[in-house]
């Protein structure tokens, strides 16, 4: 299974951030044994999958709908339009701050997986669910809730973010982590068969260039979905290199 380092840039960059997307695309070139993609804003989609070379380039949300009466948002149809391969659906930062459900992350991703994306479907605990103990069971019941009927190995990946590590500084034990993977692993067995067996499973979450090499010596870490490092070529480029040399 190929590693899949992706980066999120969420609400960040003008046109000048894609000279780091040309650095990235560069270095990527060179480390042929990892999956490379970028997730820029919306505003910076198209001109981004213009200038990628290697690297994958996705949307960082999209609508349910294929078209219609709703003002400010962008169908899986638009996204494949601009040049994108992938969307991230129901990043913790969506569930958070828009209230999205597992059924409508669900819904998003039975849209994206329609129009011909791959669907990064995100889920994870918050710091209360885990320090209540609850973290496996919150995870597992996400991921029932979250994945779409005509998910596969082709075209689903999942992102364990435990919320309370993103952008913090903090991460899981590498103990938790491989828990949290083998649980996730086991639910998408039950969930789609096979298939299952040969989805990729990323961790996000405080990710960089010092411990991703150790991340992804844990059980079913398949890659990482980054992102405030993911912002500079000096920040993220340590961590594909890293993983190339694990994938090595």
């Amino acid at each position: 299974m190929r590693t899949l380092i992706a980066g999120n840039w969420k609400m960040n960059g003008g046109r000048a951030i894609l000279a780091e997307l040309d650095r990235i695309a560069a270095a990527a070139a060179a480390a042929p044994a990892v999956d490379v993609a970028i997730a820029p804003p919306f505003t910076l989609l198209a001109e981004a999958a213009a200038r990628a070379g290697g690297v994958v380039i996705g949307g960082q949300d999209c609508h349910s709908a294929p078209k219609g009466a709703h003002t400010g948002c962008i169908s899986a149809g638009m996204l494949v339009e601009m040049g994108a391969r992938f969307v991230i659906c129901g990043h913790s930062e969506r569930r958070a701050e828009f209230g999205e459900s597992d059924a409508l992350v669900r819904s998003k991703a039975h849209a994206a997986l329609g129009a011909g994306l791959t669907a990064i479907v995100c889920i994870g605990e918050d710091e209360a669910e885990r320090d209540e103990g609850r973290a496996l069971m919150v995870v597992a019941a996400e991921l029932e809730g979250s994945v779409p009927p005509n998910a596969n190995a082709a075209n689903l990946v999942i992102s364990y973010e435990p919320a309370w590590a993103i952008g913090t500084g903090r991460t899981p034990t590498l103990a938790e982590i491989g828990e949290m993977h083998l649980i996730i692993r086991a639910k998408l067995l039950q969930l789609i068969g096979e298939e299952g067996a040969r989805v990729r499973i990323l961790y996000g979450g405080s990710v960089n260039g010092t411990n991703i090499a150790a991340i992804l010596t844990c059980p079913e870490v398949n890659g990482a979905l980054i992102g405030g490092a993911s912002l500079t070529a000096d920040q993220f480029l340590p961590i594909v290199q890293a993983a190339a040399n694990v994938s090595q």
